[in-house]
């Protein structure tokens, strides 16, 4: 899949996105559930810019877990635009299932189970992608989640997972099958398998074939870093959307150009410096404010990391945020470091050049 059309009519995206239960997902471009980056704060903003549908980190469905503060925070959705979504991650189908009502009780709009992740730690523990090799476990563990939400409360439940758990044991169709008879709402696939980890590049003649094969939405994902890819895994699986993980990071508005991609055929201008400057301001403020600042200061590294990536003067910048002890010293020399690139009109580099001012207008 190097090359790449150009987009046909028939090929652009609907005005909104497929239903899942009694939502109707307002676009066709999702953000992926990423363990340690979609959280709160990252998933607002991501929504803020176009993503259609975004889904919690993984949490755990053991219930001594349950009150933790690192679940807690993975399932708090105050303030988040509907429906809101919480993952579940677990090998037993009795306690997914209670987990799925704890969740509810407390909010969740969408149940989506993890059987995707290929996280050594995850799939050690016999949950993840590890699931993908024993299919009667899968088929119990929908069939209990199902009704544990959709049957008693009519809550809808999706599911995530990979081609398989190796190359050379594709299993998503027969998993797909067993998703649709249990009454899954909707089905996302990685097109890699569980032993592939993010290795090699992603495979999505499985996830074209698991869509002629059943009748509820297959959202298709890995690799979809660009709107012309996004545009062409679309035209090649007939998914009914896409999902964007690694590409988000540190370019939370990607999902705008994709949307804009999918619906005209051309290409939305990039953020300008400013726009940029203030949507991490943004971002910034409203992780501090979620983690506090021992643990908003740590974890911002990352996010600021990601976005001064291919920048000018990115790598050392990155260097100086370990030394910084205060989220206010560390907001402050993010934005010192953007307003010194350059004339607030200035596009944002889409691919580490940095690009000409903009035309004022």
């Amino acid at each position: 899949m190097n090359a790449v059309a150009p987009l046909r009519s028939e090929d652009r995206a609907p005005p909104s996105g497929p239903r899942v239960g009694p939502y109707r997902l307002v676009n066709r471009v999702f953000v992926a559930p990423m363990a340690g980056v979609t959280d709160r704060p990252f998933r607002r903003l991501c929504k803020q810019l176009g993503a259609g549908h975004a889904v919690s980190e993984m949490a755990a469905s053991n219930p001594r877990l349950w009150d933790s503060v690192k679940t807690s925070r993975r399932i708090d959705h105050a303030g988040e635009p509907e429906p809101k979504t919480v993952q579940l991650a677990g090998g037993d189908a009795a306690m997914l299932a209670e987990c799925a009502r704890h969740n509810i009780e407390r909010g969740a709009q969408i149940i989506d189970i993890n059987m995707g992740c290929p996280a050594k730690k995850v799939c050690n523990a016999a949950a993840g992608s590890a699931l993908l090799a024993d299919e009667a476990l899968v088929a119990r563990i929908l069939d209990a989640v199902v009704e544990a939400a959709t049957v008693a409360h009519g809550v809808p439940v999706t599911l995530k997972i990979r081609t398989g758990p190796h190359r050379g044991a594709r299993n998503a169709l027969s998993i797909a099958r067993i998703a649709e008879r249990a009454g899954i709402a909707m089905l996302t696939i990685h097109g890699r398998t569980r032993a592939d980890r993010f290795e090699g590049e992603a495979e999505y003649e499985t996830i074209a074939a698991v869509k002629a094969a059943i009748g509820i939405p297959v959202v298709a994902n890995g690799d979809i870093d660009t709107p012309e890819r996004a545009a062409q895994v679309l035209a090649t699986t007939k998914a009914d959307a896409v999902m964007i993980g690694r590409a988000a990071q540190g370019r939370p508005w990607i999902f705008r150009e994709v949307e804009h991609f999918l619906a005209h055929g051309t290409h939305r201008a990039p953020p300008s410096l400013g726009e940029a400057r203030a949507l991490l301001a943004e971002h910034l403020d409203d992780h501090y404010a979620f983690y506090g600042e021992f643990v908003g200061l740590r974890t911002a590294r990352k996010h600021i990391g990601w976005y001064v990536s291919g920048l000018p003067g990115g790598d050392a910048f990155r260097a100086l945020m370990n030394t910084l002890e205060s989220c206010d010293t560390q907001r402050a020399a993010v934005d010192r470091f953007l307003a010194s690139l350059g004339d607030d009109r200035m596009d944002w580099p889409s691919s580490g050049a940095w690009p000409t001012l903009r035309e004022a207008a």
